[in-house]
């Protein structure tokens, strides 16, 4: 009960936060910039977002076929059907209560595969850690690649907020040390708390990414997250080519808008309100204006939000159907062999 608690309070601290911010952004703006801001969400070529919606559903039909191989390393087969119907019930689980979703997907997928839902947890946790591995690795070279433009964006603001920052090499040399920092910071804190809750956290996710690293099938599994991380890219390349104020960038400018964009997500519930303050920032150091900035973080977060609630909702009315209509097959070829 206290834990519920707990879960609820926080998800209400982080909600709130995201409304705050969409209060701010919008309120901020005076009554031209609310005009500019409507007339640069009106100029998206909306045939886009035919590509865009694509994408988005491949980058969510790959996770499920990845997921499909952590499960068969638990002995677990579930039609692809059916995981990814699951995937999808769990994102939109995860829009009304975060991490609800890995609740949710293992508990419906447990129900019409006829699993068991406990042992479905440890692949949840690996598939997590791995992601977040993935994220890392992801923002550290996305950083090596667009060096230049963070650099100066980061000098840039540091400037503005300390006036001391002169030189553009110290915002690196900065930055490498909150990495390190972190590194080693995580490794004594283990060290300090292994035996309590959040050290066997932390095992947990070393154990699940390990896990992968060993599994029978390791190379499809690493092939299928490349597809879904590039899926992701992809569609924000598609989105920042649909409007004309972000249709000059470059597919490394799409990359290193996912990384920002992720933090948001990661946030608040559904990224709303930080996801697109975070991807306005980050474009600010493209040097596009700040309203059409806001446009694109608005467009790009609801079409996501919009595709998940779609399919989201789509599998939850087809799922019962879907496996109704499997079992009565499954019945029937069962009496034929008889």
């Amino acid at each position: 009960m206290k834990k519920a608690i707990i879960t609820i309070l926080q998800y209400l601290v982080f909600l709130g936060l995201g409304i705050w911010i969409v209060y701010h952004m919008l309120h901020q703006l005076s009554d031209k910039e609310t005009t500019e801001l409507i007339n640069a969400i009106e100029s998206i070529n909306a045939w886009y977002l035919i590509p865009i919606c694509i994408v988005g559903f491949f980058s969510h039909f790959f996770r499920a076929l990845r997921w499909r191989y952590l499960l068969e390393t638990m002995d677990m087969r579930p039609t692809v059907t059916n995981t990814f119907f699951a995937v999808m019930i769990g994102y939109i689980a995860n829009l009304a209560l975060p991490r609800a979703g890995e609740v949710a997907k293992c508990t419906v997928l447990a129900k019409y595969e006829k699993m068991p839902a406990h042992k479905m947890i440890g692949t949840i946790v690996a598939e997590r850690a791995f992601d977040i591995v993935c994220l890392l690795v992801i923002t550290l070279v996305t950083f090596l690649l667009q060096m230049h433009v963070i650099n100066d964006y980061a000098g840039q603001k540091m400037h503005e907020l300390s006036g001391k920052i002169e030189r553009h090499s110290t915002v690196l040399l900065i930055i490498l040390a909150v990495i390190i920092a972190i590194i080693f910071g995580s490794i004594l804190f283990y060290r300090k708390h292994k035996d309590n809750k959040a050290g066997r956290i932390m095992k947990e996710m070393s154990h699940g990414i390990f896990s992968i690293i060993h599994m029978k099938k390791r190379w499809e599994f690493m092939g299928l997250t490349v597809l879904m991380w590039l899926m992701y890219v992809l569609q924000i390349y598609i989105g920042l080519k649909s409007l004309p104020d972000t249709n000059h960038l470059s597919p490394l400018a799409s990359l290193v808008v996912l990384v920002y964009g992720s933090v948001g997500l990661i946030i608040t519930p559904g990224g709303i309100g930080l996801y697109t303050l975070l991807v306005a920032q980050i474009l600010a150091a493209y040097k596009i204006p700040d309203v059409p900035a806001q446009a694109f973080g608005w467009i790009a977060w609801a079409v996501q939000t919009v595709m998940i609630i779609i399919l989201g909702v789509f599998s939850l009315i087809a799922i019962h159907p879907y496996n109704r209509k499997r079992d009565a097959q499954a019945e029937l070829d069962t009496n034929k062999n008889i």
